[in-house]
């Protein structure tokens, strides 16, 4: 097991990880700028039988001890209404709020700041009531689509589901790495499964402690320096990629610090890495076609989402 940082070493890290200036003192786009039209027509010579794979979480309508903001979803006609003599149709509305527990969710490089600043040294008061003028989730608009690798830790473990709490280190990557017979290069979308929809089906949701976050597995601090030398496009999870708690009072999200605002990393939160998970052991195939659509929300600091595993 690697030896845990103290709080002073993973500060240091987001100085010595730091991706600012690296596409230009103007760029918004961050670790996207890795996946390149090569990488997409590499990724799409990776599909070979056209099979898909969702990895989103169904839209949440009803609160739980773990969804405390669940999806709105209204009929503002219903087939019961209609005129039986003529032409008819049907139409809902829903709302949405994508940052939380429940929600599959692209998180925009503006999500987070550090020290009142976000990705490339844009500062926080960028962000107003009128949303996003840096950063916003308006540069993923062209879709992401590249090499998708899933990391099943859980798998490689031998267990069905890791506990809230557990933390996952950079040998746990690499020894899935090598039990998977996968590398994760340069411009991939990493996917990284712990098994939470799994334990939540069987166990029931949690409640989050009173801080407001909800304990789960995921990634310890060690983890930033890997991230960092495979330059990675997307880091995606079926928790919120941070360990949780992580250990660390004052930096209490180090992962999210460390790729949104250090890295210039998006975060895929809460996908459903299941069925992923069951087709790549099938398939014995941990690399794909990763596709993803995110909605063209000026400003916004975050879109639904359901990123599609192509084979």
């Amino acid at each position: 097991m690697a030896q845990r940082l103290t709080s002073a070493e993973v500060i240091g890290l987001f100085e010595k990880l730091s991706n600012w200036g690296r596409w230009g003192k103007d760029d918004e786009r961050g670790a996207l700028n890795f996946i390149t039209d090569a990488k997409r027509a590499a990724a799409a010579a990776l599909v070979k039988t056209g099979e898909t794979v969702s990895m989103s979480l169904p839209l949440a309508t009803i609160t739980a001890n773990d969804n405390p903001q669940p999806v709105t979803h209204l009929m503002m006609q219903a087939g019961t209404d209609s005129p039986r003599q003529s032409m008819a149709g049907v139409a809902d509305y829903f709302a949405i709020s994508p940052h939380g527990f429940a929600t599959t969710h692209l998180d925009a490089l503006c999500h987070i700041f550090w020290q009142g600043k976000m990705y490339n040294g844009f500062d926080a008061g960028e962000v107003g009531s009128h949303g996003a003028r840096k950063c916003s989730i308006e540069v993923a608009s062209g879709g992401v689509v590249s090499r998708g690798v899933l990391l099943d830790i859980a798998k490689a473990k031998g267990v069905e589901w890791f506990e809230p709490g557990h933390h996952i280190f950079p040998e746990d990557l690499e020894a899935a790495e090598k039990d998977h017979g996968v590398r994760v290069e340069e411009g991939d979308v990493l996917m990284v499964r712990t098994g939470r929809p799994k334990r939540r089906a069987s166990k029931g949701g949690w409640e989050p402690p009173n801080r407001g976050l909800l304990d789960m597995a995921g990634l310890d601090a060690t983890c930033l320096p890997w991230i960092h030398e495979r330059r990675i496009a997307i880091l995606g999870c079926d928790g919120t990629s941070d360990v949780i708690p992580s250990g660390y009072d004052d930096v209490a999200l180090p992962i999210h610090i460390g790729t949104l605002v250090v890295m210039g990393i998006h975060l895929i939160d809460n996908a459903d890495l299941e069925a992923l998970s069951k087709q790549c052991a099938k398939l014995r195939r941990y690399a794909f076609q990763f596709v993803m659509a995110p909605l063209l929300l000026k400003r916004g600091t975050a879109s639904p989402v359901n990123p599609l595993a192509v084979f």
